[in-house]
């Protein structure tokens, strides 16, 4: 079988998994929720105006502490609203997935065995420091 058309094959592998359909439905529901949009707003003109205020000539240390407060503030808003902390969750455990995935393949590339590698989060990817993905 050619192997772009099993990379394909596993694209379409990773579409129906249950975690790539929850990181799916996770941003459906973050893109509609208009309170979120909105502080997501709010927070991107804070970090407008502190980028302004601080390409001035002679700026206001004062106005850009203010401005940092208020995009911070802005900033735990966003994520603990629930929407965003479930995109979150379900982004990571898609990240999760793939790091597997690539792993794999990045391993058996480098003549592991394809039946037993696999991801490890001890990785440093620094192969000198390694005891072993498996």
């Amino acid at each position: 079988m050619d192997i772009i058309k099993m990379a394909r094959e596993i694209g379409h592998a990773i579409q129906d998994e249950k975690v790539y359909k929850d990181l799916q439905t996770a941003k459906v529901n973050a893109d509609n929720d208009e309170i979120l949009q909105n502080l997501i707003g709010e927070f991107n003109l804070k970090r407008m105006a502190i980028n302004n205020e601080a390409s001035k000539a002679e700026r206001s240390e004062e106005k850009l502490k203010e401005l940092n407060d208020e995009m911070r503030s802005s900033y735990s808003q966003i994520m603990s609203n629930e929407n965003m902390i479930n995109y979150n969750e379900a982004k990571t455990q898609l990240d999760t997935l793939l790091q597997r995935v690539l792993a794999i393949i990045n391993q058996s590339a480098q003549g592991e065995d394809p039946d037993t590698t696999d991801f490890s989060s001890d990785c440093t990817h620094d192969c000198s420091t390694c005891g072993g993905c498996h």
